[in-house]
């Protein structure tokens, strides 16, 4: 029995929660909608989880996390956390794309997109669960399909999509890479002489 820390804060969304590998069982999951609290909020939600699962910390076997897209800071509270939990505790760390936890849990051809901020979004295409395009961070109007998910109310990665969405069980964990998919608002300056 194999049970795994789910985390993610790509979105205004800051999940963690335990879920046990065989079956794909949720045993707890929290989830706090703020954008501005990751760092706030992740650690209590993470211990509340594991209260909520009766288990603790010893009794995990591997971290999964989202690694994006999303913004800067968000991502790396999420994938800081993560790595620490699996360094202080011996376990693998995997990092997975977070629209591939929604993407992964749905049917047919779908358009998942989040919230880019700076009037953008971040988005990618499923087929049956599997991603055919993406991800990529556009202006909603480049996005065929884009306006209408986007009335739709908010869809955030699961700690179930986030465990579904890792590939390989079997293999090492690949590092952890943040998808920021644009560039950073903060420029160095120009030293002057």
């Amino acid at each position: 029995m194999t049970l795994i820390l789910a985390i993610d804060t790509a979105t205004p969304a800051v999940t963690a929660g335990v879920v046990r590998l065989d079956g794909l069982e949720v045993l707890a999951e929290r989830v706090t909608i703020d954008a501005r609290a990751h760092a706030e909020q992740l650690t209590p939600n993470v211990v509340a989880a594991l209260t909520d699962a009766q288990v603790t910390v010893a009794d995990l076997g591997a971290v999964v996390v989202g690694c994006g897209p999303g913004p800067f800071t968000g991502l790396r509270v999420g994938m800081a956390s993560a790595a620490a939990f699996g360094h202080a505790l011996g376990i693998p760390v995997r990092g997975v794309c977070s629209l591939d936890a929604i993407g992964i849990q749905t049917s047919g051809d779908v358009l998942v997109v989040t919230d880019a901020r700076r009037r953008e979004v971040y988005w990618a295409r499923y087929r049956d669960g599997i991603r055919v395009d993406g991800p990529a961070v556009n202006a909603p109007a480049d996005v065929p399909g884009a306006a209408e998910a986007l009335a739709r109310p908010p869809v955030y990665p699961t700690v179930a999509g986030l465990v579904r969405a890792v590939a390989d069980w079997t293999s090492e964990p690949a590092p952890l890479v943040p998808l920021y998919l644009r560039r950073p608002d903060a420029k160095p300056s120009v030293a002057s002489r």
